[in-house]
């Protein structure tokens, strides 16, 4: 990527193609994750589905939010924001969501992993914007606010009385636990 030849006031545009590079791979992590959310929204089966089927569809929505905000705040620090999905696919370092047609708590159980990296790699994002960019700081903050409810939404169908997570219905369908080692999202 070429260092913007203008950005905001204030910072200098090598400064704001640190930012925007970090923004890059959150544009392509919240794209992934309304598509994969959709796709669970489509998928899901069994006795839990109607409370995971209307539970998506609000957190693609803020996702979705979520993605043009990003775009926006690239487009704003003098960069050009690209969110076409060969772009994505292509520098991308995590897996593909694995599964398809499957139990609603086996996909709570995947979409737990999921959610776990893009948060992980959203507050490093937060952090290494921060000194640069607060308003990028700021705009992920708050960004990380939802993804967080969101997580705790999806976690409490798994969770058990004493506070630990199942991950019995991930078992069940691939006959081992799911990864713990997600690459960054």
């Amino acid at each position: 990527m070429s260092t913007p030849r203008y950005t905001v006031p204030g910072m200098a545009p090598d400064q704001a193609q640190e930012v925007i590079d970090q923004l890059r791979m959150r544009l392509h992590a919240l794209n992934d994750l309304a598509l994969t959310l959709k796709h669970v929204h489509w998928n899901v089966v069994g006795p839990h589905f109607i409370a995971v089927h209307t539970m998506i569809d609000p957190q693609v929505e803020a996702v979705r939010a979520m993605v043009d905000d990003t775009a926006e705040r690239i487009a704003t620090l003098g960069g050009s924001p690209d969110g076409t999905p060969g772009t994505l696919v292509s520098e991308r370092t995590w897996d593909n969501y694995k599964l398809g047609r499957a139990d609603a708590l086996e996909h709570l159980v995947a979409l737990d992993h999921v959610y776990s990296g893009i948060i992980a790699d959203h507050r490093h994002a937060a952090k290494a914007s921060g000194p640069a960019d607060p308003v990028t700081e700021d705009m992920l903050i708050g960004h990380l606010h939802a993804l967080e409810q969101f997580h705790w939404f999806i976690r409490a169908h798994h969770e058990t009385a004493s506070g630990s997570l199942d991950e019995t219905p991930a078992r069940k369908s691939t006959g081992r636990a799911p990864s713990k080692g997600r690459k960054k999202a």
